[in-house]
């Protein structure tokens, strides 16, 4: 597939807006650089978006998000995610490559990584990214993203306080809740509250608040809440359902019932 093609049918609502914009600019600088090698430009992918609808003349049904809008989405925020504590450490680079290509093949990563060099070298501002896929992106994918950008902050063994600050902030923007935020950052923290955190519990709860909390949370981090991303994100999805599961077995075994 080239990237004309990948990027010409991949998006949907994320052609729009400021992550339209964003894209803009890193597709120049993939064309300029296609160019310099030769390489056909972009003219399928031009033709794709005037048929289009971008994000400015969306109507106000949230429209169903496809893959590349959720790729492209994650793109732009782990821009701002790997520099956040001013290095680009290539540990966490390599991580998101690997992720990509575990997801989606090693075309299409190879693609992605395209656009993320032209996105990186781009002073992002967040707020008016976020409310975009706040605006336009599901509740269980916009968690998928700060799963996902928290993964990226730990690639590196640790995840710094500036990092945290900004994925915090990211959470806000996309009205995550602060009990979501703090169940999805405990999967990357040992702690013995962590189970509580995770289940979105006090640690004086009952046996049946924490039963309670079990089936929500398992409902609202159930990997069919993810299927119309496509099965590629099913890893990501099994992912926090898997730690729901362990930490209420942990519950389970510390209170015995």
């Amino acid at each position: 597939m080239s990237f004309s093609k990948w990027i010409g049918g991949a998006l949907g609502w994320s052609f729009g807006g400021p992550i339209g914009a964003i894209i803009g600019l890193a597709i120049g600088s993939v064309i300029d650089s296609m160019a310099d090698n030769g390489q056909p430009l972009l003219g399928d992918q031009q033709k794709r978006r005037r048929g289009r609808t971008t994000y400015r003349t969306q109507p106000r049904q949230r429209p169903q998000t496809q893959s590349g809008d959720f790729e492209v989405s994650l793109l732009v925020l782990a821009s701002v995610i790997i520099k956040a504590d001013g290095v680009q450490d290539q540990r966490e680079l390599d991580y998101v490559r690997k992720q990509f290509v575990n997801m989606y093949g090693k075309d299409r990563a190879n693609h992605a990584f395209k656009l993320f060099k032209g996105i990186s070298k781009q002073n992002i501002s967040i707020r008016p990214v976020c409310l975009q896929i706040k605006s336009m992106m599901d509740h269980p994918s916009r968690l998928q993203l700060i799963h996902f950008l928290f993964g990226i902050a730990k690639a590196d063994g640790t995840v710094t306080q500036d990092e945290e600050r900004q994925i915090y902030t990211i959470a806000g923007y996309l009205g995550i809740s602060s009990r979501d935020y703090e169940s999805i950052k405990a999967m990357f923290y040992s702690s013995k509250d962590n189970a509580y955190k995770i289940l979105e519990i006090d640690k004086d709860a009952s046996v049946d608040e924490i039963k309670k909390a079990y089936r929500k949370m398992a409902k609202k981090y159930h990997p069919d809440r993810l299927v119309h991303l496509g099965k590629e994100h099913q890893a990501g999805a099994e992912e926090k359902f898997r730690q729901v599961q362990e930490a209420y077995e942990q519950l389970q075994k510390e209170l015995r019932f």
